[in-house]
């Protein structure tokens, strides 16, 4: 066991639903050891087809390149509402700078992508 100050905080993954939308709360960092942990479980999510899925990453502390990719096979693989992702400030800067956020839906807040819902239906 790793006891060092720079030792990266352990990925947390939780599920809820909201309505007909499955919301992904992610805690911790998310780099090549911890990104298929967050597949997993949005690879679990998307099995049932949900009308959308919400990536909550506000507390996440490092958003590496595997997550990245995680990220784009995630929102290939959403159909109708597609993936919202919500970044925290150290997560939107590598979604920005691979232009990622011009293929993902990015939103300030889980409210914000939840509202998304009440104002527009998929066609």
């Amino acid at each position: 066991m790793v006891s060092s100050d720079s030792a990266p905080r352990a990925l947390e993954v939780q599920v809820r639903s909201a309505a007909d939308t499955v919301i992904v709360t992610v805690h911790g960092e998310i780099d090549m050891a911890s990104a298929p942990h967050l597949q997993s479980a949005l690879d679990g999510v998307l099995r049932d087809a949900p009308a959308a899925v919400v990536v909550d990453m506000s507390n996440v502390g490092f958003l590496g390149s595997a997550g990245l990719s995680v990220l784009l096979a995630a929102s290939e693989a959403t159909v109708s509402g597609g993936l919202r992702v919500v970044p925290s400030d150290a997560a939107r800067r590598p979604i920005e700078v691979t232009a990622l956020d011009r293929l993902l839906t990015v939103f300030d807040s889980v409210e914000e992508a939840l509202a998304v819902d009440e104002t527009q239906s998929p066609s």
